[in-house]
C-alpha cells in the first residue's frame, strides 16, 4: 500500500469520525438533559452473559440492599449480535438504560461518549472516592481500548488462552503445545482418535477470529493490529494473509467438528465441559461455568490453561497475554445521579470479592475480603494476571463496528472453506477501508 493511499485511508476515517460523532449529537442531544430521574437501576446486558447479572443480583440482596430500595436493578437482556443495533436505536432516541453492555466494537461505546450520552467514568468514580477500587491493569486495558479514556467499568477481566483437558491430553501422551506447529500436532493426534480437537462458536465468529489475532501477534510481535489501524500495513499483506491461511487449515482438517458455522456459545462451552472436545480458547471469564459442576463434567481438576503457542521465528512472545475486560459495561450521563452513585459505590467495593466467592470469576475490581479459589486453574490465573507484564488486545478490538461486524460474520466460512482467507482479509480491510 503507498504512502499517498495510506494517508488518503486515514483522512477518510476520520471524516467519518467527526461526522459519526455529529450525527449521534444531532440523534439525541448531549445526553445531560433529563425527562426526570429513572424509577429502576435498569441495566441492558447480552443473553450469553449470565455472570454479571448473577452478581449484581446477590449484591442487590446484600451489600447493595440499600442502594436497591433506592432504585430496583432492572434486568434486561438482547443476543449479543444484537447489541450494537439496540444501543444505536437507543442512543439515537436519547433512552439508554442507567446501565448497559458496551458495544461489541469499542468504536461504538467511543461514540457515544463523543456525544455526551456515556458518563465519564475515571471523574465520576474519582468523585465518589472509589476510583482506587479498580485494578490498575483493568484500567490499563480500558484506556487502551477507549482513546485513554475510562468509558466502561472492569465487570471482568480477562486474559484470554486455551483451555484443556488434562485428562485426555494425558492418555495420549501430549504434552502441553509450546509452539503453534506442536498445537496443530496435537490436534491431528486427538482426530486420529475420534476426539474433536477444538471447539468454537462460528456462530459468534469472534473465538475463530481470537485464533488469527492470537496468530499475528505471536508472529508478527504485540503492534501487528496497531499497524494496521495506523496504516502501516494492511490485512491483506502475505505475512497477515498467513494467519488466515493458518487458521482456515485447522477447519479444512475437521479440527473444530462439523457444522461450526451453526455452533453457538453454549453449545461450543457445553462441547469442552462435556469432554466432546479437548481444547477450547477462551477467556478467563469461562472460570465461572469451569467452577460449576452442573455444566463442567470433566472435573475443573482436569482442566488446564495455556497461552497461545509461539510461533516459530515470530516476534511475539507466549508471555504476551490478549487481555480485555469482558463486555465492558458503561452508565448513562443523563442518569447519572447520586441514587446511581450510591449503586456503582456500592460495586466498586463489593462486586470483585462477590464475583470471585460466588462464581470464581475474576473482574478488574479489587478483591477486599479473602476469598478462597474454587480450583487450581483458577489459581493459575489470578497468578498469571498479576504476574503480566505485557498484554495485547484481540483481532478486532481497534476496528469500526462495521469492520468487525464484516469480520465475525464471516469467520465461519472461512474455516468452512466457503471464503478464501485471502478473500477473508481483502474483504475485513475493504470494510476498515469504507468505515
Amino acid at each position: 500500500m503507498s504512502t499517498s493511499s495510506r494517508r488518503a485511508r486515514r483522512a477518510r476515517l476520520a471524516a467519518l469520525a467527526a461526522s459519526t460523532a455529529l450525527l449521534a449529537t444531532a440523534c439525541g442531544g448531549s445526553g445531560s438533559g433529563s425527562a426526570g430521574a429513572p424509577a429502576n437501576f435498569s441495566y441492558l446486558s447480552v443473553t450469553e452473559n449470565t455472570a454479571v447479572k448473577a452478581t449484581l443480583g446477590t449484591l442487590s440482596k446484600g451489600a447493595c440492599a440499600t442502594a436497591q430500595k433506592a432504585r430496583p436493578l432492572k434486568v434486561e437482556t438482547v443476543p449479543q449480535a444484537s447489541l450494537d443495533q439496540k444501543l444505536q436505536l437507543l442512543g439515537g432516541q436519547d433512552a439508554l438504560p442507567v446501565q448497559f453492555a458496551a458495544g461489541n466494537a469499542p468504536a461504538l461505546t467511543d461514540q457515544l461518549y463523543s456525544s455526551g450520552k456515556v458518563a465519564d467514568l475515571e471523574k465520576k468514580l474519582t468523585e465518589l472516592g472509589v476510583f482506587d477500587q479498580l485494578e490498575p491493569a483493568a484500567v490499563s486495558t480500558i484506556r487502551a481500548l477507549y482513546n485513554g479514556k475510562v468509558q466502561v467499568l472492569p465487570y471482568e477481566y480477562n486474559i484470554e488462552g486455551i483451555f484443556y483437558n488434562k485428562k485426555l491430553f494425558a492418555e495420549r501422551g501430549i504434552t502441553e503445545p509450546a509452539t503453534w506447529d506442536e498445537l496443530v500436532a496435537a490436534a491431528a493426534e486427538l482426530e486420529s482418535d475420534d476426539i474433536q480437537p477444538l471447539a468454537a462458536s462460528g456462530q459468534q465468529g469472534w473465538p475463530l477470529t481470537r485464533l488469527l489475532s492470537g496468530y499475528l501477534y505471536r508472529s508478527l510481535g504485540p503492534d501487528a493490529l496497531k499497524d494496521v489501524a495506523d496504516g502501516k500495513a494492511e490485512l491483506t499483506d502475505p505475512e497477515y494473509v498467513e494467519a488466515a491461511e493458518q487458521v482456515a487449515a485447522l477447519g479444512k482438517k475437521g479440527y473444530f467438528g462439523k457444522g461450526v458455522g451453526s455452533i453457538d456459545y453454549d453449545t461450543a462451552m457445553n462441547q469442552f465441559l462435556t469432554g466432546k472436545a479437548a481444547m477450547f480458547y477462551m477467556g478467563s471469564w469461562a472460570l465461572a461455568n469451569i467452577a460449576d459442576e452442573a455444566q463442567n463434567k470433566v472435573g475443573a481438576e482436569n482442566v488446564g490453561f495455556m497461552p497461545f503457542p509461539e510461533v516459530a521465528g515470530g516476534e511475539g512472545s507466549a508471555g504476551q497475554y490478549p487481555s480485555n475486560v469482558g463486555l465492558g459495561i458503561t452508565l448513562s450521563a443523563k442518569s447519572f445521579d447520586q441514587k446511581t452513585g450510591d449503586w456503582v459505590s456500592c460495586i466498586a467495593r463489593n462486586y470483585g470479592s462477590t464475583a470471585l466467592e460466588d462464581q470464581g470469576a475474576i473482574s478488574g475490581f479489587k478483591v477486599n475480603t479473602i476469598v478462597d479459589d474454587n480450583n487450581a486453574v483458577t489459581t493459575q490465573i489470578r497468578e498469571t494476571i498479576a504476574g503480566s507484564k505485557q498484554n495485547v488486545l484481540w483481532f478486532e478490538a481497534l476496528f469500526s463496528t462495521r469492520a468487525t461486524t464484516v469480520s465475525q460474520t464471516n469467520a465461519a466460512g472461512l474455516v468452512a472453506g466457503s471464503i478464501s482467507p485471502q478473500k477473508f482479509m481483502e474483504t475485513v480491510q475493504a470494510a476498515l477501508d469504507g468505515s
